[in-house]
């Protein structure tokens, strides 16, 4: 896979039962890379140290008055240079290859994980630690894929180069052999308690980011309670966690950098010491001596990689962890589908809470608890939190169809819809049938206003469908991004709408408008609205009380603020001394009533 062949076409079913298992399975399937860089840099590496070996041919050359084999050690010299820039060159494009297709193919999970999990995922996980291991954890995890080939490259050469100076020089080349497997693991001991260091550093920067995630999400309320100094002092304690945490980890790297310099200059005055003691005594020649010290000299640019593959796995595992345990995740129910991908019709049916929404009817559902009733919707639509009966549409169970025609049969608006930054045109750039047009979606939505408020936001945008829209659309008001995701809901037109609270931060004059526009727009398909408003209650055909998880009533709106307290005291916003003083007074009009009866 290369760069310009991203993203890909299937990003594979991922191994996630562990951190390490995760990233043995991402190297695994991306062996042809693994194996491209490994071969460039086994070229690279190889290269720089047969420098020395030439050095060392040119040294005695000299020594022997050579013309011929000075011309051959630096022909030799000049061959091994371009095949170190060549192996150089192309082992940076290998290794970056690997990192940018490792961490695309993570993203890719991570999406297709987020578009299967829906709502469930921020109740499972939260949104600071997706958005953790969506950014910064895709590159460590990338870090540690494409390091792999770099530091078998440089573990090979140095291997190769042990085995030579042996073959070449014994009796240096023993003390070199010996010596740089200390050099290379003295380091071991250390590594737990780095490891651990950056483990903890990465649970506090996690922390912080969920903490600036929410703060940033609940801006707008903390500016309306005054909480913004408060929210800011703890993430200001946050981040000074994270910077001592950061620094704990800084000084245990560069313990172990400063060991990775000692010991090759320990190793270095060894050989030296030691080469001119044997080149005194003319057991080795000159040329020989510089050699081995060359080598020694450049073989600390291999060793270089098993620091750095120390301290990509340090960094890499505990955001491996954290993928592993989004990508995980399961739905509570089929997700594959058992059933052929044809989209059912007809009336939409929870077994676990007796509500029936008839087919073409405009359907409202009354439920005292918000969480209960955005559940509820979230069941209706197939994206059940918990184990249950499966919903039926026109009899057919959602959980049995595919995953993308159970979304396209029913379409669910939760309470706090997402709007995406960029313009209204590409708003509303969504799957659709085709059958409602943008402009009756906005009118029946009441977008008018909002559509004035872009153009005025988008000085260069004469036409509203350009107009541009801010991140999350932050600059409208609740009312108008409610109003907005309700027209791209509308406009994508599903056999079954089911809204949550689409009006709750609307004024009721545009509430009674929408309302209407909501059910001539929508007559002839069946929506269900999740609503306490007395003004989409009344325009509803059916509307269904759902308390304790059971449906307790059933009827109009009129007749059930009538006949059922329950419902009155949801709808209303009755307190129980309210509701007990409304029955005295009527039990005296009643009785006031039935004593003029008698009397006349």
């Amino acid at each position: 896979m290369q760069i310009q062949d991203l993203p890909y076409p299937d990003p594979g079913m991922p191994d996630a039962r562990s951190g390490p298992r995760f990233m043995w399975w991402l190297g695994r399937n991306q062996l042809g890379g693994q194996f491209r860089s490994l071969a460039w840099g086994l070229l690279h590496f190889v290269a720089v140290s047969a420098q020395p070996f030439c050095v060392g041919f040119a040294v005695e050359a000299v020594v022997d008055r050579s013309g011929s084999r000075l011309a051959l050690a630096g022909a030799l010299m000049a061959l091994f240079g371009a095949a170190t820039a060549i192996g150089d060159t192309f082992l940076h494009r290998a290794a970056v290859t690997n990192w940018i297709t490792a961490a695309a193919r993570i993203q890719q999970l991570l999406a297709r994980k987020a578009a299967q999990l829906g709502s469930a995922l921020s109740r499972r996980v939260a949104a600071g630690e997706v958005v953790a291991v969506s950014t910064g954890d895709v590159e460590k995890i990338g870090w540690f894929v494409e390091a792999v080939s770099r530091f078998t490259a440089a573990a090979l050469t140095v291997l190769l180069v042990c085995v030579g100076l042996v073959v070449y020089q014994p009796a240096l080349g023993v003390v070199v052999a010996v010596g740089l497997p200390v050099v290379a693991f003295a380091v071991l001991p250390l590594l737990p308690r780095a490891t651990r260091r950056a483990d903890f550093q990465r649970e506090k920067a996690g922390r912080a980011t969920e903490l600036a995630s929410d703060t940033v999400a609940g801006l707008r309320v903390l500016r309306g309670i005054g909480g913004e100094e408060l929210f800011l002092d703890r993430y200001r304690r946050a981040s000074q966690e994270v910077r001592h945490a950061a620094v704990r980890s800084a000084r245990m790297w560069s313990l172990i950098t400063a060991i990775q310099v000692l010991l090759p200059g320990l190793l270095l005055i060894a050989v030296v010491f030691y080469g001119v003691h044997l080149a005194r005594e003319g057991r080795i020649s000159v040329g020989e001596l510089v050699t081995v010290y060359s080598s020694v000299m450049v073989l600390t640019y291999p060793l270089r990689h098993f620091e750095e593959i120390a301290m990509a796995y340090s960094f890499s595992r505990p955001s491996a962890k954290r993928a592993a345990r989004v990508l995980s995740l399961e739905r509570v129910t089929d997700v594959g589908g058992s059933r052929a991908a044809d989209l059912p019709s007809g009336d939409l049916y929870d077994p676990a809470t007796g509500l029936l929404a008839p087919a073409g009817r405009l359907t409202a559902v009354v439920c005292g608890d918000p969480d209960a009733a955005g559940r509820l919707a979230e069941r209706l639509g197939g994206h059940p939190s918990e184990n249950g009966p499966s919903v039926l549409l026109g009899g057919v169970p959602l959980d049995e169809l595919p995953l993308d025609c159970a979304r396209t049969a029913v379409l669910v608006q939760d309470k706090d819809p997402v709007l995406l930054s960029g313009s209204l045109r590409d708003l509303l750039d969504v799957p659709a049938s085709g059958d409602v047009d943008a402009a009756a979606a906005l009118a029946a939505a009441q977008c008018g206003d909002v559509l004035e408020a872009l153009v005025q936001g988008s000085l260069d945008a004469d036409d509203p469908m350009d107009a541009r829209i801010t991140e999350r659309g932050r600059s409208l008001s609740g009312g108008q991004r409610q109003r907005l995701a309700l027209a791209r809901s509308l406009f994508t037109d599903p056999e079954v709408l089911v809204l949550d609270e689409p009006t709750s931060a609307v004024d009721s004059h545009t509430e009674a408008r929408v309302a209407e526009g909501l059910r001539e727009l929508r007559t002839g398909r069946t929506t269900v609205v999740f609503t306490s408003s007395p003004l989409l209650l009344d325009r509803a055909d059916r509307v269904v009380l759902v308390d304790e998880g059971r449906t307790a009533a059933v009827g109009v709106h009129r007749d059930l603020l009538r006949t059922e307290p329950r419902y009155r005291a949801v709808v209303t916003r009755e307190t129980d001394e309210e509701a007990a003083l409304s029955g005295v007074f009527k039990e005296l009009e009643n009785n006031e009533l039935r004593e003029i009866e008698e009397t006349a």
